[in-house]
């Protein structure tokens, strides 16, 4: 069996898993534990996995473009589902509106497309992968994404103080300070481990999440979104990459990066805010399924020689 076939099956494997005991034991768990367990997460495991993996990473100022080019996709997914909302969602609620946008726009970069990119891919330019996702973490998900919650959710907030109080950027902050300095490889290596482990719990909770869903949002919406945010724009991406002197594999890491599914942060903004839950937690779901669909499609259109 080739290689890159069992890479493929390997991954595929650990996101049923995970995902798949979360969606098991979702209905043992009270709905207040899953709030505790969230806050935790937020506050201290998201910030700990972004020190974890930015402090073991080799940084140098090219890995920086990956920035630029996640900054790029999530706007051009917002311009599109802008478009859309003009000619087919004119009527649709404000809070409605608010979750089409957030799923069209933030992506899963981090704890799956982090997993999809080191089994596909290996090491070699997992830098890029982790600088991709804090710009579309930092400017898309908990930048854009809370002002847009906060302007049409049915909650009243002030976007400036969610942005102020975000661990995450806090976390980014700090890692890139106490990257020139010197560690003692004990810290580097736990901080990795602890956020592997933080990866790991991530995609359960995300199972658990979706074994609770008592109602389905409105199908079109959801197609919708998902098809700007993991057909339309990841095609872009590789179209316009192609006029870019960028190794096969670099070329396909960013492909992958900009066509996650939507982030677990969409349904954070949806709760705080006020937006429709049932079409978030439908878009996260099913685009979970639909990456196993979208990845072997981007491998044959933009792996190269790779695959």
């Amino acid at each position: 069996m080739p290689a890159e076939l069992v890479a493929l099956i390997k991954l595929y494997a650990t996101l049923v898993v995970c995902i798949g005991l979360g969606w098991g034991i979702s209905a043992y768990l009270h709905r207040e534990w899953l709030h505790w367990v969230g806050r935790l997460l937020f506050w201290v495991g998201m910030p700990v996995s972004v020190l974890g993996f930015v402090l073991n990473v080799q940084l140098d100022w090219s890995v920086w473009w990956a920035g630029l080019v996640s900054v790029l996709a999530f706007g051009g997914a917002w311009g599109l589902g802008e478009l859309w909302l003009a000619g087919w969602g004119k009527h649709w609620s404000s809070p409605r509106k608010g979750s089409f946008l957030l799923t069209s726009m933030a992506g899963n970069t981090g704890y799956v497309g982090y997993p999809v990119c080191l089994f596909l891919l290996g090491q070699t330019y997992f830098a890029w992968a982790v600088v991709f996702d804090l710009a579309n973490t930092l400017s898309g998900s908990y930048g854009l994404g809370v002002w847009l919650a906060a302007r049409m959710g049915e909650r009243s907030a002030r976007p400036w103080l969610a942005l102020v109080n975000n661990p995450i950027l806090w976390a980014a902050l700090l890692a890139l300070l106490l990257y020139p300095v010197a560690r003692p490889d004990w810290l580097n290596g736990g901080l990795k481990t602890l956020a592997w482990g933080v990866v790991v719990i991530s995609l359960v909770l995300t199972g658990v999440r979706l074994g609770q869903i008592r109602q389905w949002g409105k199908l079109q919406a959801v197609w919708a979104s998902l098809g700007i945010k993991m057909l339309v724009v990841p095609l872009l991406v590789g179209l316009v990459l192609q006029f870019f002197p960028l190794a096969d594999s670099l070329r396909l890491l960013l492909v992958l990066q900009a066509g996650m599914p939507p982030a677990l942060a969409t349904l954070v903004l949806t709760e705080a805010y006020g937006l429709e839950p049932g079409l978030t937690v439908s878009a996260i779901g099913l685009g979970l399924g639909l990456l196993l669909v979208t990845l072997p499609l981007w491998l044959v259109l933009f792996g190269g020689g790779l695959w």
